[in-house]
């Protein structure tokens, strides 16, 4: 049993890689409290589970709440659920940025966080942008154990329909097996091992900054 168990808060436990995560820190020794700060409830009983509802684009409403060992930041939306830019950009940039200021303020030294593959501040590519500037904004900010994770395509299912990405995903279900060497960190990768790869994060000493899709296949399938 461990002496000194952990206190974990989960932004978007409610998603497809934030549920997974949930699931792991539930069974996890490590962990006896899990905060979940979002719009809806997740619907899970657990002793463990702290669940503050209010809305997630204002973090710095929860802020006296706001206290953890580890922040794990699995927000994220698509152009297809989120045409609206500025309200994309509230989602995909100010949440992360908003946790790392509180992680700072607050004096939490672990910060976790899903960007993507791709994430470029320069790029021509709104989305590509929008990820590249939320890490630079992150990074700059200085908590002391930052990790970015850059997954690419995340394969599994979701609850909403998203008919581009499944024929991405189909598609990905051919293409991996010829993604060998520098096109290895291109191929799609499932959200457990996303989560998992978190989790090893979060209590490893691995050196911070940002983690490729490939990277994050290797330490989550190491034992």
């Amino acid at each position: 049993m461990y002496q000194n168990k952990k206190t974990a808060i989960i932004l978007g436990a409610t998603g497809l890689t934030g549920g997974i995560l949930l699931q792991l820190l539930l069974e996890d020794d490590r962990y006896d409290r899990i905060k979940l700060f979002s719009r809806n409830r997740v619907n899970i009983v657990s002793d463990k589970i702290e669940e503050h509802i209010e809305d997630v684009l204002n973090l710095e409403g929860f802020n006296p709440k706001f206290k953890a060992d580890e922040v794990f930041c699995c927000i994220g939306t698509t152009n297809s659920k989120t045409p609206d830019k500025e309200l994309y950009h509230k989602i995909d940039y100010g949440i992360p940025v908003s946790a790392a200021q509180i992680c700072s303020k607050q004096g939490i030294e672990k910060l976790l966080v899903i960007s993507a593959l791709g994430a470029d501040p320069n790029s021509s590519i709104f989305y590509n942008r929008v990820k590249g500037e939320m890490e630079e904004a992150v990074l700059k900010i200085g908590i002391s154990k930052t990790y970015i994770l850059q997954p690419s395509l995340i394969s599994g299912p979701r609850e909403e329909r998203r008919p581009g990405e499944w024929l991405a995903k189909q598609l990905f279900k051919v293409l991996n097996v010829f993604m060998v060497g520098p096109l290895r960190k291109y191929r799609s990768i499932h959200p457990k091992e996303i989560a998992i790869c978190m989790l090893k994060l979060a209590n490893g000493e691995e050196a911070s900054g940002r983690i490729t899709s490939d990277e994050i296949k290797i330490i989550a399938n190491h034992d």
